[in-house]
């Protein structure tokens, strides 16, 4: 009976979340993809919580099960968060899909670097939304047209540093060959670009 209504009570978290992330994402200003859709999952938690705690149907649940329920909902908002609508917005992976299926089923191997460097760039926005992102988080603040890491910007690019060198895989396939060019992609990187500025 229990399993029941935690069944029930979380269908209809699920069934908020969806109408709630539709109504904002359809009629609502957008800053941020992923805030956004984490900011979905707490408001649908709060209203299913609401029915939770209120509802005579769901009085056979002890106060711990309900706190479990809430603390479950908000891991499952915040996993589709995560795994739907921002890898869909940002993952390269489906707009390399997106673009063969837009031209027609094929790409020639060697235009892929065109296609990223003049179509992707271009048609994703791709540095106004990342620079939106960086900005709303709070990581990068722009001044007289320079784009200026903040301290918390900066310790997070000495920890993704750090992670990259040590903790992602040094044998890594790429295109046939296993490389650990990944760990470390500045390694080539030109010693004195004319675009720094202070």
């Amino acid at each position: 009976m229990k399993t029941l209504r935690s069944i029930v009570a979380t269908t209809l978290f699920v069934v908020l979340l969806i109408f709630v992330y539709y109504a904002h994402f359809a009629y609502c200003r957008v800053n941020v993809v992923f805030y956004a859709a984490i900011a979905d999952g707490i408001i649908a938690a709060a209203i299913a919580s609401i029915a939770l705690f209120t509802a005579i149907y769901f009085q056979i649940l002890g106060r711990f099960e309900k706190f479990q329920l809430v603390v479950i909902w908000l891991l499952i908002g915040y996993a589709l968060a995560i795994s739907v609508p921002t890898v869909i917005d940002r993952s390269l992976s489906f707009y390399i899909l997106e673009k063969l299926q837009q031209r027609g089923g094929g790409i020639k191997l060697d235009s892929f670097e065109q296609v990223f460097t003049h179509e992707y760039l271009k048609e994703h926005h791709l540095v106004d939304v990342r620079l939106t992102e960086q900005l709303e988080s709070g990581t990068i603040k722009v001044e007289n047209g320079c784009v200026k890491l903040t301290e918390k910007g900066a310790k997070l690019a000495k920890f993704s540093r750090y992670f990259r060198r040590n903790w992602l895989p040094k044998e890594r396939l790429l295109m046939g060959k296993y490389s650990d060019e990944l760990t470390d992609p500045f390694r080539h990187s030109t010693e004195s670009p004319d675009y720094i500025c202070k």
